[in-house]
């Protein structure tokens, strides 16, 4: 009678409560588990970065082609009227996006003329923001300081064999720094000749 009793014990009453404790130790592991993941969502990755850089997360979750296309809606937002420039500008950017221009040359050289106050600088800030998430991201060079032909070793740095090759110039030190960036070449119709082929044409 003794094993009798003992084997009703463990069978009605040991055993059903030890299942209880499992089942409960289960759902709490379960529980633990989803708070403490072993992957990461690319939203959290957003809100990470968006707190390091300060870029919203609708604008790090959002493709390219969505942007792209409202390129000219987000460029009027601070250059009023230019119609054509933002046009050209926007359609330049898509093609180059698209895979449809030289990987070695720059994404777009663009020549604006016009008078003082009409929207030139401010086009190129807004497509630094726009691109590259900051106003900072558009480096401005004052080509009125490079207006005599020597000038060239200061813009784009002395060629090889030449004093002051390792020290690079004013233009491509400036790339070299932040490559990701919108360059201004203000003046630039003030600029020696070599200088505007080197610079507009990208090279150097």
């Amino acid at each position: 009678m003794g094993d009798l009793a003992r084997m009703s014990e463990l069978q009605y009453g040991k055993i059903p409560e030890l299942e209880k404790q499992l089942e409960a130790a289960t759902q709490l592991e379960g529980k633990t588990m989803r708070l403490l993941r072993n992957k990461v969502t690319d939203a959290e990755i957003a809100e990470v970065l968006a707190r390091w850089t300060g870029i919203p997360v609708s604008r790090m979750m959002e493709s390219e082609r969505e942007k792209l296309l409202r390129m000219e809606q987000e460029l009027h937002h601070r250059v009023i009227g230019q119609n054509e420039a933002v046009d050209a500008v926007s359609n330049a950017i898509r093609r180059s996006r698209a895979g449809l221009a030289d990987p070695n040359r720059p994404i777009g050289s663009f020549l604006f003329l016009g008078p003082t106050g009409v929207g030139k600088t401010e086009l190129c800030k807004a497509l630094a923001n726009f691109m590259f998430d900051s106003d900072e991201a558009m480096v401005r060079i004052d080509m009125s300081e490079f207006m005599e032909k020597h000038s060239v070793s200061r813009l784009v740095g002395a060629p090889p064999g030449y004093v002051g090759y390792e020290e690079g110039g004013y233009l491509t030190e400036a790339v070299r720094r932040r490559p990701y960036s919108v360059i201004l070449l203000d003046e630039v119709e003030k600029s020696a000749s070599g200088c505007l082929q080197h610079s507009v044409a990208g090279t150097g």
